[in-house]
Formats: C-alpha cells, structure tokens, sequence
C-alpha cells in the first residue's frame, strides 16, 4: 500500500456510473450495500462491515463519534476503485460508504463491498478497499470510554493494530 495519496485529474473523478461512494450522518444498511454491488454480471458479492465494538484494548467503550474530511475522503474512495480496477479488472462494482457522527456499540460505521465475477478477486479487492481506505482516507474517529476519558484517533493510526 501506499505511504502517501497522491491524486491526479483521472483518479479525482467517479470510476465508474455503476460504483456508489458516501460519507453520511445516516445509519448504513448491509442490503443496500449489497444491492448496490449486485450486477447479473457478478458470480461474488462480498461486503465488509466495520462496527463499533464494546471495548479497545480491554476498555469499555461507550461510543464513537467520526468526522471526516469529506472532498478528499471522496477522493480516496474514487481512487480506491481505480487502483481496484487496474489491478482486478473484472470488478463489476465497487461500494464504499462511511458513517459520521455519533455511533453506538453495535452500529456500523463502514461498509465496503465488490461485485466481481470470481469470489477469490471478490474477496482480494474487498480486502484491498478497507485497508487501503483505513490507511488513505481523513477520517478520525473519538474513542469514549467508560472511565469518562475519551481519545481522537486516525483510522490510518489503526493499520498497526487489529483493535482498531
């Protein structure tokens, strides 16, 4: 993966009319994602769903609160479907929606999912979405503890750990 993003004219733009790209305060649903990366073409949809989990590190977690520089948050997730089509060309779709705000234990707060004719370039391009958008993309999110501390963090910071 890349240490830096860098974007050019033909990578700022949306890949492809089919592809469906957001950050939004709005709860996200796992069937919308995953119609909206069905094609008759596909023989795999796969989806990722990230959820807030109740602890990090052995900390209960109240909740998250994410923001998002959005223009070029836009931008990496366009970015991510190029580098997804030129290195797996079959991809049908490519989904990527991220929540901001305030979220619960529980609720959902990325979903990525790639429609492709062959599960194994499914699975491997899905892969390449979350890690990729988790290493590239500003979006911070605040960790609210129940000790009554709380912590701004980079989802890029996470690439380190898995309790991110």
């Amino acid at each position: 993966m890349n240490s830096g993003v860098t974007f050019s004219k033909a990578l700022s733009k949306k890949p492809h009319q089919e592809d469906s790209f957001a950050i939004s305060f709005a709860p996200l649903s796992v069937t919308e994602i995953y119609e909206l990366a069905s094609d008759w073409k596909n023989g795999a949809v796969v989806t990722m769903s990230g959820t807030v989990r109740c602890s990090t590190d052995g900390k209960p977690v109240i909740c998250l609160e994410y923001q998002a520089y959005e223009p070029m948050a836009m931008q990496v997730f366009y970015q991510i479907a190029n580098q997804i089509r030129a290195h797996w060309p079959d991809v049908n779709r490519v989904v990527i929606h991220h929540r901001i705000g305030r979220l619960r234990k529980g609720e959902i707060s990325v979903l990525v999912a790639v429609g492709c004719p062959h599960r194994s370039e499914a699975f491997e391009a899905c892969r390449y979405a979350i890690d990729t958008l988790k290493h590239n993309a500003p979006i911070w999110k605040k960790e609210f503890w129940e000790d009554g501390t709380s912590n701004w963090v980079s989802i890029g910071a996470c690439e380190q750990s898995e309790t991110c």
